[in-house]
């Protein structure tokens, strides 16, 4: 089942993401990351942030992550 985990807001370096994450369904931890295409783009590896309005932190496992900031990501 894919459903989608929020938008990028911030891209850090070549290999972190950073994503705002719906606090009603907040994603498992180390869960597949992948973008509109539905190609993967990485793992996400932390939830942070406030509980009302968290983000996830998503690294990269290709050379470049090819999300762009303001893009939604999904996770399998």
């Amino acid at each position: 089942m894919v459903r989608a985990i929020g938008r990028v807001e911030q891209i850090k370096g070549k290999k972190m993401l950073i994503v705002r994450v719906d606090a009603a369904q907040l994603p498992k931890l180390y869960c597949t990351v992948i973008d509109r295409k539905w190609n993967p783009i990485g793992k996400l590896v932390e939830i942070f942030g406030n509980i009302s309005a968290p983000y996830a932190a998503v690294i990269c496992t290709t050379s470049d992550c090819t999300a762009l900031v303001g893009e939604k990501v999904f996770i399998k």
